[in-house]
């Protein structure tokens, strides 16, 4: 993997281990020399990760888009700066730039983020693992409701399979690096084959 986009909170959360880990991703990526691409804000998790990265020789593009750059406060150091008008174009061109997603804690604009990656891997738009780092348990409840998504009959065991869960950042990296995305897609059962 060459580049990964990292989604994130703009706040920093209720515990300390939510910057030390965002902190410790962004050294981890920029040490296996994976350039980051992120939100753009120097605000929040947004702003960790990056630093992590930066201060540790990496390379970090943020996607930014115009109305948020006085309110999430733009990153003034990043490798590049891309500006864009819409979120819709901000997660588009993030999508772009990199070879696979991990999600760190965030809000409603993070599970946002990760609810239209995932359902595009779904859709087969793209092939790339959608990652989340489970920090301290912080997505469990998550995780719970989408296994009672399955168990209800609302979505394949295949398509909750790509997601790819850990609460160690290293083994989150190996899964994404052996992820091999399902050949039946979402409407296409097996007996159908």
């Amino acid at each position: 993997m060459k580049s990964i986009t990292v989604f994130c909170g703009s706040s920093f959360g209720s515990d300390e281990i939510y910057k030390e880990q965002a902190t410790l991703l962004g050294q981890t990526l920029a040490k296996q020399n994976i350039q980051l691409v992120y939100g753009g804000a120097a605000t929040g998790l947004m702003g960790t990760v990056a630093n992590g990265a930066l201060n540790a020789g990496g390379k970090v593009i943020g996607v930014l888009p115009h109305f948020l750059q006085s309110k999430e406060i733009a990153h003034k150091q990043l490798t590049e700066l891309i500006l864009v008008e819409t979120m819709h174009e901000r997660k588009t061109k993030m999508h772009e730039l990199c070879d696979g997603v991990i999600v760190l804690p965030g809000g409603y604009g993070t599970l946002e983020e990760l609810f239209e990656m995932i359902t595009w891997a779904q859709l087969g738009l793209h092939k790339k693992p959608i990652a989340v780092l489970n920090i301290n348990g912080f997505y469990e409840d998550l995780i719970k409701l989408i296994q009672t998504m399955v168990d209800k009959g609302f979505l394949k065991q295949i398509n909750r399979d790509m997601l790819l869960i850990s609460n160690d950042i290293d083994e989150l990296l190996n899964m994404m690096r052996n992820y091999e995305a399902p050949t039946v897609g979402k409407w296409i059962s097996k007996k159908e084959i």
